[in-house]
């Protein structure tokens, strides 16, 4: 039988509040879990081995080893309770699969779990898992359009849809948005912008950009890569 740590009450409570249970705490989930924390999302983090869960106490609301593969486990850790679970389990797809139906099996409401290829994301996928998403191949695939063009940073909304953070091209400055018919030129929209001094604002037909204005920019790939090329 699997030793684990388990402290029901806290877990319990930590559940009632605006929280995250996290299961699988490599590098991905670790990083996750530290950022919903900083963000002020309490997390109950989960991981079978007792040397990662040692050098995360502290840094997590409450953090347990435990094998998240025994429904008993998952039950008295109050996982069940939780609306959002993210399965980070990458090394071990028979443990990420076998999880993953107990988390369906406690109804747990909203279940992101991750993928370590599109074989593991289909099978996940067929179990009824809300959202299967690829750190790996999701950050190559940003970085990828950073290395091939100029925007200084780089969201793919969805496949073919994307917003590009980059510096407005000349021939927008001085003029309003209107008058640089952003959208009839380049089929893509000025979202927002900040000043080389100042901060984010909203874009609107009669915003006037000026020299090294950072602009966010949002349409088809293509589009907005091909924009973020402009000087």
């Amino acid at each position: 039988m699997t030793k684990f740590l388990s402290f029901t009450p806290d877990a319990r409570r930590i559940a009632e509040a605006d929280s995250v249970a996290v299961i699988g705490l490599g590098r991905f989930g670790t990083s996750l879990a530290l950022e919903l924390m900083s963000s002020g999302t309490e997390v109950l983090g989960i991981d079978a081995d007792e040397d990662i869960v040692q050098s995360l106490n502290g840094e997590l609301t409450q953090v347990v080893r435990a094998d998240s593969t025994r429904l008993d486990v998952l039950q008295q850790l109050a996982v069940g309770e939780f609306d959002r679970v993210v399965l980070a389990i990458g090394n071990d797809i028979t443990a990420s699969i076998l999880t993953a139906s107990l988390l369906l099996q406690l109804q747990v409401p909203v279940i992101w779990a991750k993928a370590v290829d599109e074989q593991h994301g289909a099978v996940l996928e067929q179990l009824g898992v809300h959202r299967v998403i690829y750190p790996e191949k999701d950050m190559g695939r940003r970085v990828a359009h950073l290395v091939r063009g100029a925007a200084a940073d780089y969201l793919e909304i969805d496949r073919g849809y994307a917003i590009v953070k980059t510096v407005a091209p000349r021939h927008l400055q001085g003029i309003t948005l209107r008058e640089a018919a952003v959208r009839s030129r380049h089929g893509i929209t000025v979202a927002a912008y900040r000043p080389e001094r100042g901060e984010w604002r909203n874009a609107e037909a009669d915003t006037v950009l000026g020299e090294g204005d950072t602009v966010l920019v949002v349409g088809p790939t293509t589009k907005v890569e091909r924009f973020a090329q402009l000087r």
